[in-house]
């Protein structure tokens, strides 16, 4: 078999732009988009696509050239996901509630040719390039406006003369007989994501065609998601992509249900309006679901992927309570979706609904996409005893993990080293069945008087309290202990009385060991997140700093 290799046939670049054409295709008619009172099919859809991209190219964007979004889930955002590498250039997806110095430190390090910016966030736009050094080439900036948004809203007063294009003026001048620029090699770049921050400064992780079409692949066949579903966009397409989810959308001929900013009440509207099948979100918008004044249960079931951070055993029962179908799974940026899911067995479906809950509230095995996942000693590398104890560092090697650190080296040869995998920096335990269960990031492990604890599972215990909203618990500095657990706790409104200090430590002490129970609790209004809903535990870690040591040895 020497004389059989590989052929121009059998070699062209994998890519996840080539799902529109088919969609075009085989759902031409289909609905693809709907946006309040906006609808599009997938022929329109592809069509607008094609024609954004060669507006692109017409504007001098070169192949390779950074494009950045600044957008919410309409539809607009949408389109991009396709448009902008289809000119050949690299996407950046920016998150609209960053503040101008994290965005004008982004826009440095990315160095975006071209910026496409929703109308509510130009002021924050104009003020990040205020703050670029003088002599930086300043982005073209093409304006996105929103004649269908019926949220209460202020049109920003910033003059328009700073933008050289309206976006549906590009629409309308591109051709879309365009003939799309495909990837001269499926390894070519083609998104540029910053992580989320939770827990350092943000890091540029660019992926390729190739990778980004494998996760897709790969995020469809784990969740199961049919032909044609209804998939409402809970989550950012600036987190991640979305999860690989627009491009997914396409590949399965589904309706994109965009909105702008939801709420529970919003959320189930959209449920029994659209007749919505599937959606995703950190677990916040589970406890956004099941604290929602109109919480009725479902007629029909409704598939949520949740992920992001570990989402507590109670919060899980509560959702599910209400006739949602969860999905629980667990991936980075830095894998441009998820990568480990909490695969169902079928025996498990005669247990009880806690112990179901706690089960799936584990992260899980290895999607078919991904080659291996493992949990090893930080030190030698070896993987730790499959007892459901010991921790260890979750590592990962498959084909949708990243090309690297954009201007990196240092940290893309720290997190890819020479030994094969991709080390996360999330810190988990490998149960005897296989599964693994995220316990916290390495940053996140507190550890008092020489024991390693999780945080996480302080946490699952403060959301079994009736009381609490949302919970975080973070090192504090102990004059004895080193360091000792400190809950940041919201409480859910309508309370008649709300819990002391007390009784939240007295209610973890009887369930928790002695060194696990917060010796400190602060009550909050609403604890810091990131726009995923993830907890920002490094201003909370800063807070429990600044108020000192502890000196008792409760």
């Amino acid at each position: 078999m020497e004389e059989l290799k590989a052929r121009p046939a059998n070699s062209s670049p994998l890519t996840p732009l080539g799902f529109l054409e088919r969609a075009a295709t085989v759902y031409g008619d289909c609905p693809s988009i709907i946006y309040n009172t906006t609808n599009f099919t997938w022929s329109q859809t592809h069509r607008r696509c094609l024609q954004v991209a060669s507006s692109i190219v017409s504007l001098g964007i070169e192949r390779g050239q950074v494009v950045s979004v600044v957008a919410p889930n309409i539809p607009a955002m949408y389109e991009l996901q396709f448009a902008v590498p289809m000119s050949g250039a690299i996407l950046n997806s920016i998150n609209t509630r960053l503040d101008a110095r994290t965005v004008s430190v982004l826009l440095r390090h990315g160095e975006p040719k071209l910026i496409f910016v929703d109308y509510l966030s130009r002021s924050l736009v104009l003020e990040a390039l205020s703050f670029l050094p003088p002599n930086t080439p300043r982005p073209l900036l093409v304006l996105i406006t929103d004649d269908d948004d019926d949220a209460d809203h202020t049109h920003d007063s910033s003059p328009a003369v700073d933008f050289c294009s309206s976006y549906e003026s590009l629409v309308e001048r591109g051709d879309p007989e365009f003939k799309w620029v495909r990837p001269k090699s499926e390894w070519d770049p083609m998104i540029l994501n910053y992580t989320s921050g939770t827990t350092s400064s943000p890091k540029g992780v660019v992926h390729c065609h190739r990778g980004i079409f494998i996760i897709t692949i790969d995020s469809l066949i784990d969740w199961g998601v049919p032909g044609q579903p209804v998939y409402l966009w809970t989550l950012p397409m600036f987190h991640a992509n979305g999860w690989s989810y627009p491009w997914g959308i396409a590949a399965v001929g589904g309706t994109n249900i965009c909105l702008r900013k939801f709420d529970g009440p919003t959320i189930f509207g959209l449920l029994i309006k659209h007749g919505v099948t599937h959606l995703c979100g950190a677990p916040v918008v589970l406890n956004m679901l099941t604290n929602s004044p109109n919480n009725e249960p479902l007629q029909k079931p409704v598939q949520i992927l949740t992920a992001g951070a570990p989402p507590p055993a109670a919060v899980l029962f509560r959702t599910e309570a209400l006739g949602f179908v969860v999905s629980h799974g667990y991936g980075l940026t830095e894998t441009a979706g998820l990568v480990v899911s909490c695969a169902w067995k079928p025996q498990w479906n005669r247990l009880p609904a806690t112990e179901r809950a706690r089960l799936k509230a584990r992260q899980g095995v290895r999607t078919i996409g991904l080659t291996e996942v493992d949990v090893v000693d930080a030190e030698t590398g070896a993987s730790v005893k499959r007892d459901g104890l010991t921790l260890g560092e979750v590592v990962l090697r498959g084909g949708c993990v990243m090309l690297g650190y954009l201007k990196d080296p240092v940290g893309t040869s720290k997190s890819m080293k020479e030994d094969g995998w991709f080390y996360t920096g999330d810190v988990a335990v490998m149960h005897p069945d296989g599964y693994l269960e995220i316990k916290d990031r390495s940053k996140d492990v507190i550890i008092s008087g020489g024991e390693n604890l999780s945080s996480v599972e302080v946490e699952s215990v403060l959301y079994m309290h009736p009381a609490i909203n949302e919970a975080a618990v973070v090192a504090r500095p102990d004059e004895f202990w080193g360091e000792t657990p400190c809950a940041f706790v919201s409480v859910k409104d309508g309370l008649t009385r709300k819990p002391t200090e007390k009784e939240i430590i007295e209610f973890c002490r009887a369930k928790l060991p002695r060194y696990m129970v917060p010796k400190t609790v602060v009550f909050k209004d609403e604890l810091p997140k990131t726009s995923t809903g993830k907890i920002q535990k490094f201003v909370l870690r800063e807070i429990a700093k600044a108020m000192g040591s502890r000196a008792s040895r409760m």
